[in-house]
C-alpha cells in the first residue's frame, strides 16, 4: 500500500466518525499503520542465530535454559513480561557452623579370660622318693593305697591317685597335681614313721634254723619277706617276690658271691640295680616292676625288693660271702 492510499484511509475513517478523533481512535490507526509496515517487510521464519545474539549471556553452569518461542512471543525469543531469575550459589559455611574433627575413637580394653591352664602336676608315674611315699601312706589312711609305701610312683599308685581323683570330683588322670595334693592334705593327717616305712607288708616269718647265726638274708617263700640278720638278730626287712613257675627262685642257701650297683640283665635287658648274686644268674635286686605293680608280676627266677631306699641301704651292709637262706 502506497503512502497515499494510507492517507486516503485515514481521511475516511475521519468522517466516518463524525470529524472527532478521539484518543482511541487514534491508538487503533496508529496500531493499523503497524501492522502495514509489518506485511510490507514480510514474515519469514526466525532467525534463531540473531535471536541468540539478542539473549542476555549468563553462566552456562547456572543459567537455566532458554524458553522456546511461543505464539505470544515479540520476535526476540522471549516471552512477554517473562523475567530471568539470576542463578544462585551456596555460600561457603562460615567457621562458626563447621563441624568440630570427629575425637578418635579407642577401643575398650581386653576383657580378661580366666586362666585355663592345667593345674601344675607334683608327681607321675615313675617318680619317687619321700614325697611320693607320702603319698602312698595318705592315700592308705583313706582306703585307696592297699600296700605299705615303696616310694615309687607305678600303675598301683597312679589308680589309686585316679580313683582318689575320681571320688573327689577332680579329673580322673592318675597324676598327682597341685589341686590333688591340697585336697588330699585336707582330708588325711600327717603320716607317721611306721606309715611311711613300715617293716614288711605282712609279718615277718618266723626265721629259719639256719638264719639264727652269721649274717644272713633270711628270706620267706611263705611270709613273701627277707629279713636281713646279724647273729639271730633283724636288723631290716623288706617285701619280696620271687620268679613264676616257668622261672622258678632257688631254695636252700647259698653265698653271695658278686655285688653289682647298677647291674643290667644281659638275658632280658632289664636294670637290676643293687644286685647282690647268690646262684648263677639269679640275685636280690631292686625292681621298678614290683614297686609299680606289685604282686601282679613275677621275676625271672631273682628276689624282688620293692622298696629301693632298704634295699640300697642292704647293698651297702651285705659282703661276698655273706649267706642267702631261702625256705617255704
Amino acid at each position: 500500500m502506497a503512502d497515499s492510499d494510507v492517507g486516503a484511509a485515514s481521511d475516511a475513517y475521519g468522517r466516518a466518525g463524525g470529524g472527532r478523533r478521539s484518543g482511541r481512535a487514534v491508538t487503533v490507526a496508529a496500531a493499523g499503520v503497524l501492522a502495514l509496515a509489518t506485511l510490507a517487510v514480510g514474515c519469514g521464519p526466525q532467525d534463531p542465530g540473531a535471536d541468540a545474539l539478542r539473549q542476555p549471556s549468563a553462566p552456562a553452569t547456572t543459567a537455566p535454559p532458554a524458553p522456546s518461542p511461543s505464539p505470544t512471543d515479540d520476535g526476540k525469543g522471549a516471552t512477554a513480561g517473562a523475567t530471568t531469575e539470576p542463578a544462585t550459589t551456596t555460600p561457603p559455611a562460615s567457621p562458626s557452623t563447621t563441624p568440630p574433627p570427629a575425637e578418635p575413637v579407642t577401643a575398650p580394653p581386653p576383657t580378661a579370660r580366666p586362666s585355663t591352664a592345667p593345674p601344675r602336676v607334683l608327681l607321675r608315674t615313675g617318680s619317687e622318693g619321700a614325697q611320693v611315699r607320702e603319698l602312698q601312706a595318705r592315700l592308705r589312711q583313706i582306703g585307696h593305697f592297699g600296700r605299705t609305701p615303696t616310694g615309687y610312683y607305678g600303675t598301683v599308685t597312679a589308680e589309686a591317685v585316679r580313683s582318689f581323683q575320681a571320688k573327689r570330683g577332680t579329673e580322673a588322670t592318675g597324676a598327682t597335681d597341685a589341686v590333688t595334693w591340697r585336697k588330699l592334705l585336707a582330708m588325711t593327717r600327717t603320716p607317721t614313721a611306721d606309715e611311711l616305712d613300715p617293716p614288711t607288708e605282712r609279718p615277718v616269718a618266723k626265721p629259719d634254723q639256719r638264719c639264727l647265726t652269721g649274717r644272713v638274708l633270711c628270706i620267706s617263700k611263705k611270709s613273701r619277706t627277707l629279713a636281713w640278720m646279724i647273729d639271730g638278730r633283724v636288723v631290716s626287712a623288706m617285701d619280696v617276690r620271687f620268679g613264676s613257675e616257668y622261672t622258678p627262685t632257688r631254695e636252700g642257701e647259698f653265698p653271695v658271691f658278686w655285688k653289682s650297683r647298677d647291674h643290667v640283665s644281659t638275658l632280658y635287658d632289664t636294670p637290676m640295680p643293687y644286685a647282690l648274686f647268690f646262684s648263677g644268674g639269679q640275685a636280690v635286686h631292686y625292681s621298678a616292676d614290683f614297686a609299680a605293680n606289685g604282686y601282679g608280676g613275677a621275676s625271672h627266677g631273682c628276689v624282688n625288693v620293692r622298696d629301693k631306699a632298704k634295699v640300697a641301704a642292704l647293698f651297702d651292709q651285705v659282703k661276698n660271702g655273706d649267706k642267702v637262706v631261702i625256705y617255704w
